[in-house]
């Protein structure tokens, strides 16, 4: 009775749209995604969403601790039940976006999520932007958001921009739907993100960048000195100057640009205000 359908209804429990719950019940696509995770017996696994724990029962064994945040109290019975006897392997009832991580995770650790997707963005942002550090995350995604990820200059986004900054992302395997509980309406993937020891550009601090590129994003139809000179509040031929002082045609739009680009935008900019490190 470990099939995620089974014991839903066994305990009378209905998914919730609302908290994306779609669950992975393919045994044999459960156990790759372990494999991807690359666990060593000395890791800290975060993993967020656990579910009924069908996921969790193939990473629990390959890590010296297992730390699952579950935000659905209506799960927690079927987590404690079927782990009681693992204790290496803690279940946390709070909802991951409000989890102070370091007082959760020592740095270095690793996530392992099937992650709901409406709310990826947030949570990948929660996860790279928070200390402590992880090493290693492995998230099933959607398809769509697993592209969005690793988009090359041309089709960048803020989400980009801002997950390539912090890691090195690739598509390490393609989900069928059919493998989910309930069946989602679209394809996901797994992502790999292995974070930076430092930014890979030149920037003057995270504060400084991200405003840049925030600024840059708002009005991503728009050239660069239109969107920048109004996000950062320097007019459009202040900021044309600007950009051309970073070597960057002004008519561009953000889509277009790379990260090192945008690190060029950002020292420009912190050159031009020589105080700018506090986020817009």
């Amino acid at each position: 009775m470990t099939n995620p359908k089974n014991l839903l209804d066994q305990h009378e429990i209905v998914p919730k749209k609302g908290l994306g719950q779609n669950f992975i019940h393919d045994p044999n696509v459960l156990e790759k995604i372990a494999t991807l995770a690359e666990l060593m017996p000395d890791d800290t696994v975060l993993e967020i969403g656990p579910g009924t724990g069908a996921l969790t029962a193939h990473i629990a064994p390959l890590a010296r601790e297992v730390i699952a945040v579950e935000i659905d109290e209506r799960l927690m019975p079927i987590l404690e039940a079927r782990f009681e006897h693992a204790p290496n392997v803690r279940f946390l009832n709070q909802d991951i976006l409000e989890t102070h991580l370091r007082e959760v995770v020592p740095p270095g650790y690793v996530v392992v999520a099937n992650l709901p997707y409406y709310i990826t963005s947030a949570i990948l942002r929660h996860l790279l932007e928070n200390p402590p550090p992880a090493k290693r995350l492995i998230l099933t995604v959607q398809l769509e958001v697993a592209e969005r990820l690793i988009a090359k200059p041309g089709d960048m986004s803020l989400l980009s921009v801002s997950v390539q900054y912090y890691a090195k992302a690739r598509i390490v395997m393609r989900i069928n739907k059919a493998v989910f509980y309930p069946r989602p309406d679209v394809d996901s993937a797994v992502v790999r993100l292995d974070t930076h020891a430092r930014p890979p550009v030149d920037v003057p601090n995270d504060a400084v960048f991200f405003r840049v590129a925030r600024a840059g994003f708002a009005q991503k139809r728009k050239q660069l000195k239109n969107t920048l000179g109004d996000g950062l509040q320097i007019g459009h031929e202040r900021a044309a100057d600007m950009i051309t002082s970073a070597g960057i045609d002004p008519k561009r739009r953000a889509e277009t640009l790379s990260l090192e680009e945008w690190a060029a935008l950002a020292r420009a900019f912190h050159q031009l205000s020589p105080s700018p490190a506090q986020p817009s």
